[in-house]
Formats: C-alpha cells, structure tokens, sequence
C-alpha cells in the first residue's frame, strides 16, 4: 500500500520514508533508556525522534509512522514475554500496544497540523502547543494501561527514570504527570528549534526553563513512622509455569532457604508468588509447613498460594500465623490475560486452539483489600504485575498501608530485562507513594527498597538467599497518592479539548 501525504509540506520536517526510518530507530532508542541498560537520557531522544517524525503529516501518514515507532518499541521492550508462551503471543501485545502508539500519534500530528493555524503566536507556539503535545502522549499511555482487560501499562516513558535525577518528582506528579512532563520539555525544544517568530532568547528559556524546574523541585519529605523487622525468602525453586519439577519442590525450597533464619528475631516472614503447590487451605501438608515456618521464626507468614472457594480460583495472598491459620486473604484484583485466564475464551481459542489451550487454570478477579494487619502495622501486599497498576497501589496507601509488599514469579522470563525493568517500577512506586517496598521474587530480582527508591539490598539472580532488614514505616501522603490519577486525567482533558477546539476551528477557517 502506498500513502500519499497531502499535508502540510511547508512545516513537514521529513518526507515520509525519512519519519518510517526515524520512527523505527527511535523504538531502540526509547528502549535503551530502561532497564536493563538503563541509559535515562536516550528516553528523552526517543521521544524526540517521534514527535519530529509527526510534524506535517497527514493522519494516515501519522498512523504508520506511529505504528512504525510503536512497534519498534515494543517488539524491542517485551521480548521477554515471548518465553512464556511464544513469539506469538508476544507479537499480537506488541501490536495491539503499536495500534495504540499510532492513535496517539495520529492525534499529535493533528495538534502539530491545526494549532499553529488557529494560534500561531509564541505564547501558544512555546507554550500550548507542547501542553497539548504532551497531554495527548499521556492520553494514549493512559488509554492504553487500563484498555482491553485492564490494560497493559508496561513501557510509559517515565518508567524509565527510576534513576534519573528527576525521579523525586515521582512524589509529586505520578507516573503520569512525570510522562506528561517530560514529553513537554521534549515538545518545547522541539518547537524553541523550529519556531522563528519569537526571540531566539526567548526560544530558548522556554525549553530551559522548563527542565531546570524539574530538577530544582525537591524531594518529598518522608517521616518515619518507625520500622518492621522483615525476613524475605528467595528460594529459587524451578517455578516457572512449564518448568518440570518433583512433587512439593516449590514449597521445599522456600523452606530450605528460610531455615538459616530459624531463631531470628523478626516481625514477619515474606514468601514470595509460585512459593507452594497446594493451598494451605485445603491441604494439610501445606497449613503444617506454613504453621511450621510461622513457630520457627515466632512471627506470622505472608505467602502465596493458588486457593478455591466456592468453585473459583484465586491468584492469593495469605496472612498466616502457627496456631490460628489464615488471617486475611488478599486475590489479585487484576489477572493478566492470556496469563492467568483467557477472556472470552471462546473467540480465541478457535484462533489459536494450542496456545489457549496451555492456559488451563481461569483465575477469577478479586474483591478483597490490599493490605494486611501484622500485629498492628499495616501493609499493602500485591502479587506481580499489581505493581505496574497506579490504582491498585494507590487504595492500598489509601487504606492505611505504611509499608508495601510487593510478591512475584519471575522463573518464566529468565535473566531478561523483565525482572530488572519490574525492580525499576518498584523503586519508582517507593518514591511515589513514600513508602519502603519490599520487592519479593521466586529467582529476583528481589529488594528492599527505601522511601527515596534507593536500593538498600539485594539478592543475586537464580540463587536462594534472604534478606532480614529494619524496613522503615511511613503515614505521609505524598501529592502523587493524593492526586496522581487526577493529575492525568486533567492533563489528558485538557490536551483533548484543546484538540477538539482547533479542529473546530481550522475547520471553519478552511485550514
């Protein structure tokens, strides 16, 4: 198919197949800035690259430039998910997630088109029109973390600047509104380089003035509320989803590897997701195991376990004490698709019969709370992929936690970017929230992380091991847990009416 572009050729930056080359050299680009390389800056070039790929383009152009960028990006990004179940699978989230990228990026090349035409003075060169740029950038990675079947959240630019010195801004404006923000200091020098009807002084504070405000806010105050003792347990069992292994190998691993903590003085003992086989609940074998872990260390357990009730499946959470067995359940609220249960199984699984067919366990949506009482504290616990979800993490602050837990099964990713780019996101939710995080995994990466997002320690990769640590507590409500989605969906209105507006009037202007 060949597209012609009728657009505006006076402010395209580049012919068509130039932004197709651009668009696709930005997706390495954009995925260099995250973990595991890690090399911050280059987020800010990706997004660069695709904003200058936009400029001028029509709308069909600006959907296959965007979908070119997109799935540059996320074939690169995701690749650790093809060892769960494939290429396939893969591919068809990489490109769902690259329509969206085009959407959004049609969207853009429309502001970029009708804005400068309806308001071409510098105020609304080097002002509106990189707010609404940016607005529009968060828009699309808002839409696209809760939409279909609860989103896929993983990939937003901020995610990326767990080590950046604008990471304190994590407290104040969220993931978001650190996306928003950063596409704007983007925007604004793109448009400082390209508009010459202002001052080249004034050009030129725009962008500066923008990026020395993010570095000069400070840090949100964090105050202790004192500490929890935790023991964390990495056991290292062969815990991935086809993994073969001996009966109760799982379960026997978590307890070799907590046992040279037996006798210790702590508060609590963390397990991480895929620890067990069998659910307490239900088997005898499991309760005396976790009874049993539970006397040693004279503390209550936090595990996981696969539990049934009333006929359904639960991915769960429990609270468990020697002597009073369960005290609280939390069921992960948010199963992945095509994870840990297929939506409407019966449209996909004539599409792919032996792919669906892998997945046979269906794990049903919980309605539980997300936090615990441990002997008068209260912490937040999420299972995995929770902790990519603004909403989840923060009802669990909302709640009361003061302490977060956070519980996964990395064993099916292998040593890939996943688990390093998933300890970034836990550091970043540290920051947002003010709270401590304990990141808990089967193989790792497993943490303990302060309020700040500094990593106080660590396990190896694919080694048992432990970590007992004075983990600081904190009430504090950071701005992020008090506004965060509210700071997104104004900036995402506001791009979205200011679009809506010139296209109205460029329409009657005949532009």
């Amino acid at each position: 198919m060949v597209i012609s572009e009728a657009g505006d050729t006076s402010a395209r930056l580049l012919p068509l197949w130039a932004a197709i080359l651009v668009a696709a050299a930005s997706g390495p680009v954009l995925d260099a800035g995250f973990p595991d390389r890690g090399i911050w800056p280059l987020t800010f070039v990706g997004i660069a690259l695709v904003l200058i790929t936009l400029i001028g383009r029509t709308v069909r152009g600006a959907l296959l430039v965007g979908f070119v960028a997109g799935a540059a990006f996320y074939f690169t990004h995701i690749q650790w998910a093809s060892l769960f179940l494939g290429p396939l699978p893969m591919s068809a989230l990489a490109i769902l997630e690259s329509l969206f990228f085009a959407a959004g990026a049609a969207a853009i090349a429309l502001a970029y088109r009708w804005m400068p035409k309806v308001w071409p003075g510098a105020l609304a060169r080097l002002g509106l029109l990189p707010v609404v740029v940016a607005g529009l950038w968060t828009a699309r990675e808002a839409w696209a973390s809760v939409w279909p079947y609860g989103g896929f959240a993983w990939g937003r630019v901020a995610l990326s600047q767990s080590d950046s010195p604008i990471a304190p801004l994590f407290a104040w404006f969220g993931i978001s509104g650190v996306s928003f923000l950063m596409v704007l200091v983007v925007a604004a020098t793109v448009e400082a380089v390209r508009f010459a009807g202002a001052p080249r002084l004034v050009r030129a504070a725009v962008p500066v003035g923008l990026a020395s405000l993010l570095l000069v806010l400070p840090a949100w105050p964090v105050v202790s509320d004192g500490d929890i003792r935790v023991a964390a347990v990495q056991g290292n069992a062969r815990a991935g989803y086809f993994d073969q292994r001996e009966p109760g190998e799982l379960l026997q691993s978590q307890v070799d590897a907590t046992a040279p903590l037996f006798g210790q003085d702590v508060d609590v003992v963390l397990w991480p997701e895929g620890s067990t086989e069998r659910s307490p609940l239900t088997d005898e074998y499991s309760a005396s195991v976790f009874d049993f872990i539970s006397e040693q260390l004279s503390a209550p357990l936090i595990a996981w376990a696969v539990t049934e009730r009333e006929g359904k499946f639960f991915n769960s959470i429990l609270l468990w004490e020697a002597g009073k067995g369960v005290l609280d359940i939390y069921d992960k609220k948010h199963p992945v698709p095509f994870g840990e249960y297929v939506p409407n199984r019966e449209f996909f699984e004539p599409l792919a019969p032996d792919l669906i067919g892998l997945i046979q366990r269906e794990y049903t949506p919980g309605t539980t709370d997300m936090v615990f009482d441990v002997d008068g504290v209260t912490v937040g616990v999420n299972v995995c992929f929770d902790i990519v979800d603004d909403q989840i993490l923060t009802e669990s602050v909302e709640q009361g936690a003061k302490v977060i837990f956070a519980s996964s099964n990395n064993a099916d990713f292998g040593m890939t970017d996943q688990s390093a780019q998933q300890l970034a996101i836990a550091r970043i939710r540290a920051i947002e929230l003010g709270r401590s995080v304990v990141n808990i995994s089967t193989v790792g990466l497993s943490a303990v992380i302060a309020p700040d997002g500094t990593v106080v320690r660590q396990l190896p990769w694919f080694k048992p091991g432990t970590m007992v640590e004075d983990v600081a507590l904190s009430s504090v409500i950071t701005p992020a847990a008090r506004a965060g989605r509210e700071i997104e969906w104004f900036v995402a209105g506001l791009a979205l009416g200011a679009l809506i507006v010139a296209g109205f009037a460029a329409r009657r202007r005949g532009a």
